[in-house]
């Protein structure tokens, strides 16, 4: 038996947000809007973005490639692409594994 997998939306953290700080939920669900289009700008722009704590998001490039169609079983060529690797920090693999985050530096990938 699996678990059931548990989905975090904008409007989830956006209520998170309203929660937690004096802000009405237009301007939480604002927030979360805005943080978002910052993240996009810089990965877009430099190519990385590191949040302390968490992990790092990295655009990387993926080459053309021999690839198979699954209904026809023909061979086609997938076309080069740009994909976004995410990190993980050692806080955040500590803590979802339930391990000990003491000892560890803040910065610490």
């Amino acid at each position: 038996m699996s678990k059931p997998r548990y989905c975090l939306t904008k409007a989830d953290l956006a209520d998170a947000i309203y929660a937690t700080l004096p802000v009405d939920k237009q301007k939480a669900a604002d927030i979360v809007e805005i943080y978002i289009e910052i993240i996009k700008d810089a990965l877009g722009k430099q190519g990385k973005v590191m949040l302390s704590g968490f992990g790092s998001y990295e655009v990387k490039f993926k080459p053309p490639r021999r690839g198979r169609n699954p209904q026809t079983g023909s061979s086609i060529i997938l076309r080069s692409r740009k994909v976004v690797k995410f990190k993980p920090s050692q806080l955040l693999r500590r803590a979802i594994n339930g391990e000990s985050t003491d000892n560890i530096p803040e910065d610490a990938e």
